[in-house]
């Protein structure tokens, strides 16, 4: 179609008799047509009509989130920060892919620039450490722990505030551009980190984010399960994939938004979520408070 189809195709949505025809229309044409539709919100002068637009915008966004997820879950779903950005432009379309690649590389440049050859594994950590959690003071959003934002890379990126599962995504993103063997563990509650070596130098331990990088031993995460009352399982102790990482996040935004009592995001954020999910277990992070 011309600009100036689309344009009058737009225009017909003001006729209540066929307007419902008009959108199912335009939602078969897809994203490309959003630039126009916000450009016909910006010349309405009616309340009723705006929202009509804004629905409709919202509508193709969302289809055309659900699409790229199913396109990152086809491939494997190997690059987790672009898996993690998914995530992000549900709230925030406009979200830079680019920007938030680069927050990373500028963190892994400085944590680069103070290793050293043959370090030990947990020297290695104590030098993330400081960059994260030192230096860019990287925290737990302990104040407003079901803040949407917490699950928001970018977000967590500017506030320099988030949960245990955004503060471990982004360790582990400069660790393993290091080359570090550092990966995700599902653990109950909370999300951990393990440096697991290949090599005979260190005994493979566990990195809590959320306590600006504790290290912890195998038999540390023994007595957290056992506190919880849960039989020992695989996944509380080995590394799970980037696949899990996100639907752990979108699990996290589904319970933000249902905290917030909005069950209507709640549930566009779940078919999100149904497209990676293929497993039972509903693990995700809960204050510590609580």
């Amino acid at each position: 179609m011309t600009n100036k189809e689309i344009k009058a195709l737009i225009s017909l949505l003001d006729d209540p008799e066929i307007a419902p025809q008009i959108e199912e229309r335009i939602q078969a044409l897809g994203e490309t047509l959003i630039p126009f539709l916000e450009e016909s919100w910006e010349e309405s002068l009616d309340p009723r009509q705006q929202q009509r637009l804004e629905d409709l915008i919202h509508d193709l966004q969302f289809d055309g989130l659900k699409q790229r997820l199913r396109v990152w879950r086809d491939s494997g779903g190997e690059n987790l920060l672009e898996g993690m950005w998914l995530l992000n432009s549900y709230q925030y379309p406009d979200a830079d892919l680019q920007a938030l690649n680069r927050a990373v590389e500028q963190l892994r440049f400085e944590a680069w620039t103070l290793m050293r050859p043959n370090m030990h594994p947990t020297d290695q950590v104590q030098v993330l450490n400081h960059v994260l959690f030192r230096a860019h003071k990287l925290g737990a959003n302990t104040q407003n722990f079901h803040s949407p934002a917490n699950s928001m890379l970018h977000l967590v990126l500017e506030t320099k505030r988030g949960n245990p599962l955004t503060l471990c995504v982004i360790y582990m993103l400069v660790a393993q551009r290091l080359n570090l063997p550092v990966y995700g563990v599902n653990l109950p509650n909370l999300f951990v980190l393990m440096y697991q070596s290949q090599s005979q130098i260190s005994e493979p331990f566990y990195i809590n984010c959320y306590n600006r990088g504790l290290i912890l031993s195998r038999t540390d995460i023994e007595h957290y399960v056992a506190q919880l009352n849960l039989s020992p399982n695989d996944i509380f102790y080995m590394p799970c994939s980037h696949l899990d990482i996100v639907r752990r996040a979108l699990r996290n935004l589904v319970m933000s938004f249902e905290k917030l009592q909005e069950p209507a995001k709640a549930t566009e954020v779940s078919k999100l979520l149904a497209i990676l999910t293929d497993e039972i277990a509903p693990l995700t992070d809960i204050d510590p408070k609580e």
